[in-house]
This record gives C-alpha cells, structure tokens and sequence, in this order.
C-alpha cells in the first residue's frame, strides 16, 4: 500500500492537469462566430411587432426574444451615410459619405469626403474580415458608389448580387426616381434580373446560395443581406396586402395610439404621462399635419390601401429573414451565427408624386386597387410614416428621434442573454469595432496595405452584449452627427438638436432633450441648461473643424435640391440622346424653314 501511494498520488496530480486542458479545449478551439447583418430600408421604430406594430414579422420578433433588443440605437438620418459607416466605423463625412448623392448642395459637390462613393481614405468591415479568413457575401442595396473601386466586390466581397443606386422597383429593372437608373451588379458585372425578381425573396435567395457554396470549405462567414424593403415603390404580392385589407381604416393617430400603448404595457419604452399623438408631425412640408376624419371616403380608402401595400411589403421582407434563419439551422450554422438586424433610418414622409407628378402619372399605376402591383407605384406619405416612427418625433432625413433612433437587435445563441433589453445609446459606427472583436480581428491603426487610412471612431457593443456593463458608451462620452444641415450631439442622457438653415422641420434654435425621461422630445431645456446647450454646440464645431464638414448654406432645402440634383442626373445619363434629339429638332426645323422659304419665292 506504501508503495501505491506515490502513483495513486501522481495519478490524481495527471487527471487534475488532464482535466484542466480538457478543460480549456474548447475555448482554445471555439470556432469564430459567423456574422449576419440584415438591415431593412427605411423601417420606422415601431413597425416591427417587437417594437408595438401590428404588422405580422414573427422572424423578426423570435431574433428579439432570443437576443438583446435596443431601444436606444441611432443611425444617420438617411441611407448612404448611414450604410458607409456602418461598413466602415467611422463618421460619413470622412468615407465619402458627408451627404447624399440626391440631396447634395451645392457648395459640397465634389469636395473631399462627398465624393458620393465610398472612398480610399478607410478599410471596410468585410475587406478586414476577408483578410481574417472569412467568405464574405452580400445581397440587396449597396448605394455607396458605382465606379468600380468602390463596388461591393472591391471593397472585400467574395460573392455580391447588388442594386447601385438609392432604391428601384422591386419587380422589375427600372429607378424610382426621375432621371435615375436602377443598376444591378453581381461580382463586379451588371447583370439582368431573372423573370421571377421580387427584390425581397431573390435577395434572400441569393444569399442562402452564397453562403451554402462556401458552406463546405471550413471558414466563417460574413453576410451582409440589405433589403429595398420597405423603401419606396412600396410593391408586394396581392396575398400579402389582402391581409391587412381593413386593417388601416381607422387612420394612422389610431395606429400611432395603438403602437404606444403596446410599447408602454411590454416596457419597451418609460411611460412619461403623455400621448403619443400630437398635430405637430414635424413635416418638412407646408401642410404639417393632416386630420384623417376629414379626408374623404374616397381618400381614406386610397390612404388604407397604402399602408397596407407597406405591411405586406414588411412581412414578406420578414418572411424572407426567416427563409434565411431556417437555412443556417437546416445546415447547423445556426447556433455559432452572431445576428445583427436594424434599419437604416426612419419612416420617410416625402412624397415624390407630388416633386415629379408628370413623371409618375406616365410611367407608374397609381389607381387605387392597382397599388403593389407590378407596374404600381404606392408611398404611404407622412401620415404613415408617423405612425411607423412611434412615439418619436419627425422622419427620416430629421436629426429628431423619428429620422435616426431604429429599430436593433443583436442575437447569437449562447452567448447574449434571450430576450434581454438596453436603453444604453448607440450609434452606427459602433457595430463595426462590435464585429471586428466578435471575430478577433484587429482594428487598423492608422494604415491598411500601405495607404494611411482613417482609425475605426466607434465602440465596441461586445461587453454590453456579454452582460459585462449597462453601457456602450462612456457618460462623458460625446457623438457628433451632421448631415444636410440637421445636427444632433449625444453625451449621456442629453441630446442637442438644431440647424443653422431650413434644413430640419418645425421647431427652431437650439433643442436641448433628456432623452431618458423625455424620449419623446417634447420638452426643451435649452433656455435651463444654457451651459449644457453651449457645450454640446462646441462639441458641433469642434467636429466640423476636425472634420472638414462643409456646411450647407442657410437657404438649402433637401427636398428642393432633389428636383436640382435629378435634372442634372438625367442630363449626364442622357447627354447623348438628348443631342441626338435637339440635333434632329434642329435638321426638321432647318427643313421646314427651308420650305417655307421656298414657296414664298414661288
């Protein structure tokens, strides 16, 4: 027995060691999460049933119940922007981004960092991801450049079926906008689209077969699924606006009241005493506020079959999520897959009909029982778009809650608690530093394959996700946002908003919001709280010096400077033909001139 001791001993000594590395096997060898981004265009806050809606998105809705649902999220106030920064981590006005090829003023056209496309001056997300040894793929709207440098498959894409500009139709190949092009362009070639397109379900489709041919070669993923839902022509099959038919007809305050008080009674958002509806919109029209019971019946009618095109449209988009999801479980892709689904900015109020109406009466149906029809044309205006972005304040294109706080979820099995909540703030170039860290991949510090590149500006989302911290940001922590002259600064739990131009709807000067007890923006404190107020403008324009922000002048309107803007597209596109015609013109004009002449010598 004396003699046993010893190896009885060293034994247990080699079991405790050999249990100890077992121990540690699998988090030496966890695999690195395979990452899926799914962003909706042009979705307001509530539309989504986990956010009060009443529209049918149950894919959406489990994502919420099994992952941690944001109620404090911010993006830029319109998409490109909002799209670079998510691709890249830091402020559009550096990407390329610093406003909207549609909207661009003036003074800003060609300046550095609005170049319209996503320039060289930064890496993007799935070019550092590619290089980590991930497949990377992408379906849907990219809308930050067509020149072929800044295409989808030259900025880290292994794999990319992609819509170049703003928004198209959803059936068909042709641009939603006067003068405008719809391009799309898989692995750097244009391409027509196949006879059975609906921009939704081929998207999806065309992700799933991405992933499924890479499936087998051992690497993890990264994909991008940017859908044109529910960006207008809001266009869907018959079968998904037929169950929404009388769903609308008691007009968007009721819908507004409705999604508030679903908001209040699951917590979603703090009960401050007030309503959700108000007759201050925060249009950026002459007409802010329309009474629904003082529309026509005719009108009415036409009005709830718009939104009803828009619910149909939302719910085959969450169809088309759930195709994806069934996919990656059918696989067992699943369980190792981290989810990230937002929108890109809010509900949009514009009515183009109303900016080109020659336009759209020649090329679109727009009766009513035609609307989501292929060939239709249906916007559900700023009623709707109202009541998409409840509770919050004004839409998109807005530095108010309605144009840039979204819809966000983040989801990935195992590692974020099921249907947990956080009201911390966050912003867009937060998520890629948040996905570069999932993936262990280390952020760029100044320089990327030779050329000086801008450092990542965002913070890391992983330990709020992992419950390690209440916050994403430090409170002392300041985000600057700019775009078109629309203004917003963060620290904490104050929000300034304002505008040195008529770029932002309604209210004026400087608006100072607490934005935990005041989520709705109604209470300005600036005249309490000057000296706040004065430090978060400083804030402003320690930016727009950092940054070279080019400011838009005083008399700039965003919605003007779209007619402008489309003009001159149509003239570039068309240049040739337009000679052609003015030179034809001109021969016939020659020819009759020539025989008027002719006979009045005879």
């Amino acid at each position: 027995m004396p003699v046993l001791a010893p190896a009885l001993r060293n034994l247990c000594h080699y079991s405790i060691i050999a249990s100890l590395v077992l121990m540690a096997l699998p988090a030496i060898a966890a695999p690195r999460p395979n990452i899926l981004v799914i962003v909706a265009d042009d979705m307001g806050f509530s539309d989504a049933g986990a956010y009060g809606g009443e529209i049918n998105t149950p894919n959406i809705d489990a994502l919420a119940a099994a992952g941690m649902q944001f109620t404090n999220f911010h993006v830029s106030a319109t998409c490109s922007p909002t799209r670079g920064m998510l691709m890249t981590g830091v402020t559009n006005h550096l990407v390329g981004m610093g406003n909207m090829k549609e909207i661009m003023a003036e003074n800003q056209k060609g300046k550095p960092g609005y170049e319209t496309w996503l320039n060289d001056s930064v890496v993007t997300l799935p070019s550092l991801l590619q290089d980590a040894g991930y497949n990377t793929y992408m379906a849907g709207k990219w809308h930050l450049g067509m020149r072929a440098e800044s295409q989808p498959i030259a900025r880290g894409f292994k794999h990319s079926f992609a819509l170049m500009e703003s928004g198209a139709d959803n059936w068909e190949a042709k641009h939603y906008l006067p003068g405008g092009s719809a391009t799309w362009i898989e692995d750097g070639k244009q391409v027509s689209l196949p006879d059975d397109f609906y921009s939704s379900f081929t998207y999806a489709e065309k992700l799933i077969s991405y992933i499924d041919e890479g499936h087998d070669e051992g690497r993890p993923f990264f994909g991008y699924l940017a859908f044109q839902a529910v960006h207008a022509p809001h266009q869907v099959p018959e079968e998904y606006i037929e169950r929404y038919r009388d769903k609308y007809d008691a007009g968007w305050d009721a819908i507004r009241q409705q999604r508030y008080t679903r908001q209040l009674q699951s917590g979603l958002l703090p009960d401050t005493g007030e309503q959700a509806v108000t007759d201050d919109w925060g249009t950026f029209y002459t007409t802010p506020y329309i009474e629904w019971d003082t529309l026509s019946e005719e009108e009415k009618a036409y009005r709830s079959r718009q939104m009803a095109v828009f619910a149909g449209m939302a719910e085959a988009m969450d169809q088309s999520i759930g195709k994806v999801i069934k996919y990656l479980k059918d696989s067992g892709q699943y369980d190792n897959t981290l989810i990230i689904f937002m929108s890109d900015n809010g509900g949009e109020s514009t009515v183009l009909r109303e900016v080109a109406p020659l336009f759209y009466r020649l090329r679109y149906n727009t009766d009513r029982e035609a609307l989501g029809a292929k060939g239709s044309y249906s916007e559900y205006g700023p009623g709707w778009a109202y009541a998409s972005n409840t509770p919050f304040y004004s839409y998109k294109g807005s530095p108010f809650s309605g144009g840039m706080r979204v819809p966000f979820i983040v989801s990935q099995p195992g590692k974020i608690e099921p249907g947990s909540r956080s009201n911390s703030f966050g912003f867009v170039t937060d998520i890629t530093p948040t996905l570069l860290e999932a993936a262990d991949v280390a952020a760029p510090q100044g320089e990327y394959r030779g050329r000086k590149v801008h450092e990542i500006m965002g913070t890391s989302m992983l330990p709020l996700l992992r419950g390690e911290t209440k916050r994403i940001h430090d409170p002392e922590h300041i985000t600057v946002y700019e775009l078109a002259g629309g203004i917003a600064v963060w620290q904490g739990d104050y929000k300034l908003v304002t505008s040195k131009t008529k770029a932002i709807p309604a209210r004026k000067g400087m608006q100072l919001f607490n934005t935990q007890n005041d989520p709705l923006e109604r209470h300005n404190l600036a005249e309490q709280m000057p000296e706040k107020a004065a430090e978060l403008y400083a804030a402003y324009e320690d930016y727009v010096k950092r940054y070279n922000v080019i400011e838009v002048p005083e008399d700039y309107r965003a919605w003007e400077q779209v007619k402008i803007n489309g003009r001159e597209n149509f003239i570039a596109e068309h240049r040739s033909a337009l000679f052609a015609i003015a030179l034809i013109i001109l021969v016939i004009l020659g020819l009759l001139i020539r025989l008027m002449l002719n006979r009045r010598r005879s």
